[in-house]
């Protein structure tokens, strides 16, 4: 029995032609080898395992080949091949940068530069990982770099280029090196599967592929390690077992399970993973590999991005016209957003669980009440609540006490009232209250008003609403004596609380330049004196001198939103025995509290914000 040699050195390309997955440049390098056009300085890049070092020592063959082939090959033959191929050539150096990176190492690396070659043309330099030197070997190698003696040629090999400095980039030929594509990887791997005499199965090696991640060096030994296991018959299942990788079918039974919203089992299949000594985030990856293949799969001009073999090319298909392209697009960003908190979460399998749930209901109608669903809050149903400010219809007439209020009103009593109803039936308003508590205190869902819409709104929602459909009020376009001002005939009874309602509305839709009026009037409290006289109390003159500007406005406004053209307004100023406290919203709100228990559980059913 000979010696044992690993597949990654056994089967290393000795020829530009038998390298892997990399035409463009092997042609590119051969074409300069048959024209003489050679630089002085290479520079390969790329991940690793992809054939730079490789590539850089076949590029020194074949320059240095005393008769080349015309298509730009080593011939193999000659003295200075055969000297290569027995690893004694002279021409040839080779440097470890990652453990000779000193100044004296590149110091000693020049000096062999003045010594020309004996066999062959030119003295090749192959310095491997450059970027590991030191700024100070880098900058020894500077001049030497830029003008070596004409029989020097130096090539460079990198993982990082961004760390070579762009002095030493500036003066090299720069090629960069693809990652292997899973095709190529299989095809390589079929080659040496064939010359090694063991069996296989296609899908095996593209597990084995899509492992190595692109680099053909870690196909190959995963694929001695395989071949080891499997004793010379490489088989799907083994392999996924050596490797210890989730089996495709996994991620298919997981996608089929959260497009048919079964949250049960999927949370029983993720403990199955998790039990079998899988990490959490490899699933979460994995599944998010998998689901963007299947959407790849969905156009047949995507079909040449999916890096995997022809079975299972066949199988994402069949899955793809079972998924709607939302759940795809969805599922994605989901997994995308776990991904990027599962380091940071001290929960990780609470985080996975909760994101597999989210991608499970993501084709789940939305009025199917399963547990674990986002509950609709209820403040939404209220944002269609009030259109565009229109005239009211109004409603049958009410009692005459109920609609006035003396002028002497105690504050707590405005306060009380001016709890936000619909501007519907005056009526209303008392069966908004009654509804409010059933006889064992306990809120009713659902209040709803004659015309069956919901009754309650909070001033945050009458506030929006009225920035998005402001109605702007121009000091005199209302007055009385403008034969624009369109008042219908109309002698409507309205109550204290569509006074005020309207006149929160009024103030709500009044231009920015008579935004401080607007803030102040929105603290007084407008009344109904003798019906339909509205009085209004101002706490000094220069104020009522301001709202006198804009009387007529106020006034037309309210006659229209009021629907009684009979609306008079009378402002005067309180006098200082008179003046109370003005209550702010809050104080407001706390005293509606303590007088009627059933606000603070009205606030806390609906989700209600006071602004």
């Amino acid at each position: 029995m000979g010696e044992y040699i690993v597949s990654a050195r056994k089967y290393r390309p000795t020829r530009f032609d038998s390298v892997v997955g990399q035409s463009a440049l092997t042609t590119t390098l051969k074409n300069a080898v048959s024209s003489g056009k050679l630089a002085h300085a290479y520079l390969f890049c790329g991940p690793r395992g992809v054939g730079k070092t490789t590539c850089a020592r076949i590029f020194a063959k074949t320059i240095n080949c005393l008769s080349p082939k015309a298509n730009g090959e080593a011939c193999d033959e000659c003295e200075s091949c055969k000297a290569f191929n027995e690893q004694r050539s002279l021409n040839i150096f080779e440097l470890d940068a990652a453990s000779n990176n000193s100044v004296d190492d590149i110091r000693s690396l020049t000096e062999q530069t003045r010594v020309p070659p004996q066999v062959g043309k030119y003295k090749v330099f192959i310095i491997d990982e450059v970027h590991m030197l030191s700024a100070g070997a880098f900058n020894a190698f500077l001049k030497t770099l830029e003008e070596p003696p004409a029989h020097v040629v130096f090539i460079l090999a990198t993982t990082e280029k961004h760390k070579v400095l762009p002095t030493i980039i500036s003066r090299c030929q720069i090629y960069d090196f693809e990652r292997m594509s899973v095709k190529d990887t299989v095809e390589h791997l079929k080659h040496v599967a064939q010359q090694e005499g063991i069996s296989y199965e296609e899908q095996a090696l593209a597990v084995i592929a899509e492992k190595a991640d692109g680099g053909m060096r870690d196909a190959l030994s995963i694929f001695d390690q395989a071949a080891s296991f499997c004793q010379g018959n490489i088989t799907y299942d083994k392999v996924v077992e050596d490797l210890n990788v989730l089996d495709a079918e996994v991620y298919f039974n997981m996608v089929d399970l959260c497009r048919q919203n079964k949250v049960s089992e999927v949370m029983v299949a993720l403990n199955k993973i998790l039990n079998s000594g899988f990490d959490a985030s490899q699933m979460v990856n994995g599944l998010a590999k998998h689901i963007r293949n299947v959407m790849m799969a969905k156009d047949e001009a995507t079909l040449p991005l999916l890096e995997v073999s022809q079975q299972q090319q066949e199988r994402l298909k069949e899955q793809a016209a079972q998924c709607d392209t939302r759940f795809l697009y969805q599922s994605l960003r989901i997994l995308n957003r776990c991904d990027i908190n599962y380091r940071t979460s001290s929960n990780k399998r609470l985080l996975v669980e909760l994101t597999l749930i989210e991608v499970a209901q993501v084709t789940q109608p939305d009025d199917n009440p399963v547990a674990g669903r986002r509950p609709r809050r209820l403040k939404s149903l209220f944002k269609n609540l009030l259109s565009q400010p229109r005239p009211m219809q109004r409603a049958p007439q009410v009692a005459p006490a109920e609609a006035r209020q003396p002028a002497t009103a105690p504050r707590a009593a405005v306060a009380t009232a001016s709890i936000s109803v619909t501007p519907t039936a005056s009526s209303t308003a008392t069966a908004t209250m009654a509804q409010l508590t059933s006889k064992d205190g306990q809120i009713i869902k659902g209040l709803r008003g004659t015309s069956g819409q919901p009754l309650g709104f909070s001033w945050n929602n009458v506030r929006q609403m009225s920035k998005q459909r402001k109605m702007q009020i121009i000091p005199g376009t209302l007055d009385k004596d403008d034969p624009n001002a369109k008042v219908q005939e109309e002698h409507c009874e309205f109550s204290q609380q569509e006074l005020e309602l309207q006149w929160m509305l009024m103030c709500n839709r009044m231009p920015e330049k008579l935004s401080g009026i607007a803030t102040r009037m929105k603290n007084m409290n407008p009344r109904i004196g003798q019906f339909p006289a509205i009085e209004v109390d101002v706490d000094n003159q220069i104020m009522l001198e301001q709202l006198q500007t804009i009387q007529g406005s106020i006034i037309n406004t309210l006659k229209i939103y009021l629907h009684n053209c009979d609306i008079t307004l009378t402002m005067r100023v309180v006098e200082r025995n008179e003046q109370v406290k003005i209550l702010s919203r809050r104080e407001q709100f706390e005293e509606m509290e303590q007088s009627n228990p059933a606000i603070a559980k009205l606030r806390e059913l609906f989700d209600l914000e006071l602004a």
